[in-house]
């Protein structure tokens, strides 16, 4: 397992000026790096792929729906039109370098109808990922997708059903991401919570349960390593927090965040905590 962090500790709005974090991001010995990607025309995609390959970074891709764009929308124009955007992501996300997509693709955030999904909206989400499978083949690129709170979408909330949307697209590319912020919310056991994705687990999301400084909070970050180790997970831990930058206006920490606690603590700190852990778990007897 590696550590990485995402982009989003620092900013929402990723530009060529960011690219000046990855130095002391390596220095510190993080290993992946995450973008968020709202509209992939606005990231300078190129430049991001050379700096990554320059500093040794792995780049994933954290990609959130715009409202116009809704894979399970009633209307068959505005499906049409995610499965374009869905298109695009992968394809800029392929010239980033980057070999995994991961977010709540399947609608956009805050899309909540006031009920539960029906049986359309679940048909309409597989035929759009398993209508996406070709270019994530010609693209050598995974889909994690990812399950999030209530508050944020009722279509996709738990590990549990994550798994079942894996198995209903039924390709080798496609799995899910458990966000532990999210996790937190929903699950009743994180750790078992894991272990019910097995190896369809592509992705994890450290976020304590504020979405602050991991470690600091109740998330059972050492049951979750223990669980990870089970089920050989080889993907990246990266490290979702927010950190408080008054000079960031793009920053989600500007609106939530500590104010004593700033990105490079988010990043730097809650690695030394993840590194701590799995250094515990692999001095355990009989720890995989």
């Amino acid at each position: 397992m590696k550590i990485g962090v995402s982009a989003f500790a620092w900013t929402t709005r990723f530009t060529k000026r960011h690219l000046e974090l990855l130095p002391p991001i390596r220095e510190h010995g993080l290993r992946g790096f995450e973008i968020g990607m709202f509209d992939p025309a606005h990231l300078p995609a190129k430049e991001i792929r050379q700096a990554c390959e320059a500093e040794g970074l792995e780049v994933s891709v954290c990609a959130i729906l715009p409202a116009e764009a809704n894979p399970i929308s009633p209307d068959p124009e505005v499906r049409q039109h995610a499965r374009a955007h869905l298109l695009q992501c992968v394809e800029t996300a392929s010239e980033m370098g980057a070999h995994l997509i991961c977010g709540p693709v399947y609608a956009p955030i805050g899309y909540l109808p006031g009920r539960r999904r029906n049986a359309d909206e679940w048909s309409w989400a597989v035929e759009c990922f398993q209508w996406l499978g070709e270019s994530l083949d010609a693209h050598a690129m995974a889909l994690a997708i990812e399950p999030v709170n209530r508050s944020e979408t009722f279509f996709l909330n738990t590990a549990a059903e994550a798994r079942d949307l894996s198995d209903a697209i039924d390709h080798p590319r496609i799995g899910a991401t458990i966000d532990t912020f999210h996790a937190n919310i929903e699950e009743k056991n994180l750790a078992a919570a894991v272990a019910t994705l097995g190896p369809q687990l592509k992705h994890l999301h450290v976020s304590e349960n504020d979405r602050g400084l991991v470690g600091s909070g109740h998330v059972d970050f050492a049951g979750i390593v223990q669980a990870l180790r089970q089920i050989e997970y080889r993907g990246c831990l990266t490290i979702e927090g927010f950190g408080y930058s008054p000079g960031e206006t793009a920053s989600l920490g500007a609106l939530w965040g500590d104010l004593t606690v700033t990105p490079e603590d988010i990043a730097f700190r809650g690695a030394e905590y993840l590194r701590t852990l799995l250094d515990r778990n692999l001095s355990v007897p009989g720890a995989v």
